[in-house]
C-alpha cells in the first residue's frame, strides 16, 4: 500500500514537472512585467493583442503596453527597458545594430509569404466592375513599365501634363524609396510625386477614389486594412536585384536602378535577457502564424467597427482555436480558451 502511494506522489510530481515546463520561466515567476511596444499600425497591434492576451491568460505573466514613437519604443527595447516589440520589419537601424550587438534577436516568422509592397490601382482600373456600371479603364495595365502610356487616366488635376503617383508621407522610408524607384523607372517625367500628408490622409484618399470608382495609382503594402476592404492589384517590377536594391534604399548619388522591394519576413524583436529567461514563450512566439487573407480581413473588420485591438485578439481566440492552438501547449491552450470566454 505505501509503495503504491509512493508511486502515486511520484507520477504526481512528474506531471507537475512536465506541466510546469510549458509555465512561464525565471522573468515572470519573479513577478517582473513583460512590457511590450505600443504599435500604431493596426496589423502591428492585432499582433500585439494576441500575443499578449496568450502570454498573460496562458503563460500567468503580467503585461504592459508602452507607447510611444517607433523610434523610442525600438531604442527601448535595445536597452532592455522593453521585452517585446511586435510586427518588426527590420528595416531602421536601431533594430540592425541591436541585432549586431546581441542585446536583441529577431524570433518569428508572423505572416505566410512575408510581407509585400510596390505600386497598385484598384482592380476595376485593369478589370472593371459589372456591378458598379465601371467599364475597364486600362485592361493592357501590367506593370510600371506600362505607366507611361497611362498618365493621362491618372491625371493630376495641379500638374495636367502629367499623371499622379500617390506617395507614402515624406519621412516614411517608403517614400525615399519610391522616389528613387521613379527615377530608376524613368517615371519622373510622365508622373508627379504626390506624398501624402499623413498616412490617414493617404488612406483616405485610395478610399475616396475607390468608393467613386476613379483612377489612382499609389503604393501601399500588405497587411494593411485596406488590403482586407478593398480590391487591388499589384503591378508588375523588374526582379529584386540585390545589387540594385541598395540605390533605391538609400539616395547616395549612384543612379538607382531598378528592383523590386523585396517581401519582408514579419518578426518579433524580443530583448535578449527576456528571450534567455523565458524560453517557453520564446517558443510559442515561434510557432505564430497567420494567412494573409485573414490578418487583412480581420484588421479591416477591426477598424470598420472601430474595435479595440485587444477585443479584436479575443474574438479570434474564440472564434479559430484551430489555428492558434497549434502554437502552445495544451494545457496553456486550455488556460486561454478559459479566459476567453
Amino acid at each position: 500500500m505505501q509503495g503504491k502511494h509512493l508511486i502515486g506522489v511520484s507520477l504526481a510530481m512528474l506531471w507537475l514537472g512536465s506541466s510546469n515546463l510549458s509555465q512561464a520561466g525565471s522573468w515572470c515567476a519573479a513577478g517582473k512585467p513583460v512590457k511590450m511596444a505600443g504599435i500604431t499600425w493596426e496589423s502591428g497591434q492585432f499582433y500585439a493583442a494576441v500575443i499578449g492576451e496568450i502570454i498573460r491568460s496562458g503563460y500567468g505573466c503580467q503585461v504592459e503596453t508602452v507607447p510611444g514613437s517607433t523610434a523610442a519604443t525600438e531604442t527601448a527595447l535595445v536597452n532592455g527597458d522593453l521585452q517585446l516589440w511586435t510586427e518588426q520589419w527590420n528595416r531602421t537601424d536601431i533594430i540592425k545594430k541591436g541585432v549586431e550587438s546581441g542585446k536583441i534577436k529577431l524570433i518569428g516568422d508572423l505572416l505566410q509569404g512575408g510581407a509585400y509592397e510596390g505600386f497598385f490601382v484598384p482592380d476595376y482600373v485593369i478589370k472593371g466592375d459589372a456591378r458598379r456600371g465601371i467599364k475597364p479603364m486600362a485592361p493592357g495595365l501590367q506593370s510600371v513599365a506600362d505607366l507611361p502610356r497611362y498618365k493621362d487616366l491618372f491625371r493630376d488635376e495641379e500638374e495636367p501634363g502629367k499623371g499622379r503617383f500617390l506617395n507614402c508621407p515624406s519621412g516614411w522610408d517608403c517614400e525615399r524609396i519610391n522616389t528613387q524607384k521613379l527615377k530608376a523607372y524613368k517615371l519622373e517625367s510622365s508622373y508627379t510625386n504626390f506624398r501624402a500628408g499623413t498616412g490617414s490622409a493617404m488612406d483616405a484618399a485610395i478610399s475616396s477614389a475607390y468608393a467613386r470608382g476613379k483612377p489612382v495609382l499609389f503604393y501601399y503594402w500588405a497587411p494593411a486594412t485596406l488590403m482586407g476592404r478593398y480590391k487591388f492589384i499589384q503591378l508588375k517590377e523588374a526582379a529584386y536585384n540585390a545589387k540594385c536594391w541598395p540605390t533605391l534604399q538609400a539616395n547616395k548619388g549612384e543612379p538607382p536602378c531598378p528592383s523590386a522591394t523585396p517581401a519582408t519576413s514579419l518578426q518579433v524583436g524580443i530583448g535578449s535577457q527576456f528571450m534567455a529567461a523565458e524560453p517557453a514563450i520564446v517558443a510559442f512566439i515561434n510557432k505564430v502564424k497567420l494567412s494573409p487573407d485573414l490578418l487583412n480581413r480581420t484588421i479591416a473588420r477591426m477598424s470598420e467597427q472601430k474595435q479595440s485591438p485587444e477585443a479584436t485578439a479575443r474574438e479570434f481566440l474564440k472564434q479559430q482555436p484551430a489555428i492558434w492552438k497549434s502554437w502552445v501547449p495544451a494545457d496553456i491552450a486550455l488556460k486561454v480558451q478559459q479566459a476567453v470566454k
